[in-house]
């Protein structure tokens, strides 16, 4: 059975030396990509594809790692996601079988970062965007985006909200105090990214997003990014938010979720009881989550699903949200 990895990243050497160079303080996780992660992350040949078939997976959806170009200046993410974007589309046309990718956008200037994404997905044939959720202090949902969401509705492409560390401030209040390792590491992959990403998907659905782009979906990882396990809770929202429908009906109708390496069975019985089996998509987190063996293909293997859910759960829906094979 064909297996389509969606959240699998890379890094180049390029962007980088941009993140060093960035006027203002440091993302603290940007030093996380270090070791055998950097060396897995620059490496789009013959290590990343023996490393696909060790693991069990025949493809992989290529997308930039955190924090992407969010903290750049805006000629500079213009260059540098023109570049990306070009480099990714390289990649798959020279692996087509192996390799598919998001867009990287030019969030710092989104006024350009709509037409970004078009000419990714018209012109290099890349399956969607992955973007970081916050723009240094502008959330998902600030109407500088729409442009974006108008234009990824209007393509069919989904945007995958991917976890980026919290504001310093917030950092501050709730994350420090700790020791400088754990402090980064809670703020981080530990907690802090997920709460980040799960709330940018609450923020768009309260803003009205999904209300004036009904077509748009959004992808999130490591099983919804906790706020998923929370509707019931978050439908008090539903009494003092004015949507055109209860918040739980965006995530079942605006809302893929993918498993992030996250490879538990309990959590997957509950997404499906959440949005159902045509809304979960599989992922190893490559190469933050690698581990070796073929936990990967383990792992679909052992769901206790019928032989075409498994199929949706490992390509058919991936396949269908993007329209192309």
């Amino acid at each position: 059975m064909r297996l389509i990895a969606v959240e699998e990243h890379f890094l180049t050497s390029d962007v980088r030396e941009a993140w060093a160079a960035a006027p203002g303080p440091a993302d603290p996780t940007c030093a996380l990509h270090s070791g055998d992660l950097a060396v897995r992350l620059e490496d789009l040949g013959k290590t990343r594809l023996d490393l696909m078939d060790e693991t069990g997976v025949d493809v992989q959806v290529l997308s930039l790692t955190t924090p992407a170009l969010h903290n750049l200046g805006s000629r500079q993410s213009i260059a540098l996601a023109r570049r990306t974007n070009d480099l990714i589309a390289e990649m798959v046309a020279l692996a087509p079988t192996r390799f598919q990718g998001f867009a990287t956008l030019p969030m710092p200037a989104h006024k350009e970062a709509a037409r970004e994404l078009e000419r990714a997905v018209r012109e290099l044939g890349l399956k969607g965007a992955m973007v970081c959720g916050r723009t240094r202090e502008k959330n998902l949902d600030h109407e500088d985006f729409w442009a974006i969401f108008e234009c990824a509705a209007g393509l069919g492409a989904p945007v995958f909200v991917h976890p980026q560390i919290p504001q310093q401030a917030i950092r501050e209040a709730c994350y420090s105090g700790l020791g400088a390792e754990v402090d980064l590491v809670l703020s981080g992959p530990g907690l802090g990214w997920h709460y980040e990403a799960g709330l940018q998907f609450v923020r768009l659905a309260l803003a009205g997003v999904f209300d004036r782009f009904p077509d748009l979906q959004i992808i999130l990882g490591h099983w919804g990014e906790v706020v998923l396990f929370y509707l019931e809770r978050l439908a008090v929202l539903d009494r003092t938010a004015k949507l055109a429908r209860p918040l739980a009906d965006y995530a079942r109708n605006n809302l893929y979720v993918t498993a992030s390496g996250m490879f538990s069975q309990t959590y997957l019985q509950r997404c499906i009881e959440i949005v159902g089996i045509d809304r979960i998509l599989f992922s190893t987190d490559y190469p933050y989550q690698y581990r070796a063996g073929r936990e990967a293909r383990r792992f679909l293997e052992q769901t206790p699903l019928d032989a075409a859910d498994k199929a949706k759960l490992a390509h058919t829906n991936w396949e269908r949200l993007t329209g192309r094979s």
